[in-house]
């Protein structure tokens, strides 16, 4: 919580990842909005993804359906809020088991060269363990990304 001139504002936990992939942003962007390219690379390392949707246009909802170790299945979905294309994606995140804690994720791609920058920010966790837990989630899912372009 921060205090500014007396008015109060909270602020919820948030992270930032970073990639540079070896992609044009063009190749980047479908990665992120078909569900084909979606499925192999949007879950930890340690999962398989079983399932995955996107109808990117605002308004438009995606779902993602991951499968740990241990047969437990994960379901995650959201609502496109904004959507550039090949330039940013803002989205909210809500677990199926938690729908009440939504959060909000924001991708912005940046050309730069023959590559592309991924900056993900992730915000408004129910707690910094949740914000901890979608960190490791986030980072080993954009290391798969960055793999599919090696």
């Amino acid at each position: 919580m921060a205090e500014r001139g007396g008015d109060v504002v909270h602020a919820s936990p948030s992270l930032i990842v970073r990639r540079r992939i070896n992609a044009s942003a063009a190749k980047v962007y479908a990665a992120w909005t078909h569900a084909a390219q979606l499925m192999r690379w949007m879950h930890p390392l340690d999962t398989i993804c079983l399932h995955a949707e996107a109808d990117v246009c605002v308004g438009g909802r995606f779902r993602v359906i991951m499968r740990s170790p241990d047969g437990e299945e994960h379901d995650a979905s959201g609502t496109y809020l904004e959507v550039v294309p090949e330039s940013k994606l803002v989205f909210t995140w809500a677990w199926r088991s938690t729908p009440e804690r939504e959060s909000r994720v924001t991708v912005v791609l940046r050309a730069d060269g023959a590559t592309t920058e991924i900056t993900l920010r992730h915000e408004r966790f129910f707690d910094e363990a949740t914000r901890d837990a979608h960190r490791e989630g986030w980072s080993s899912a954009l290391d798969r990304l960055v793999e599919l372009f090696e």
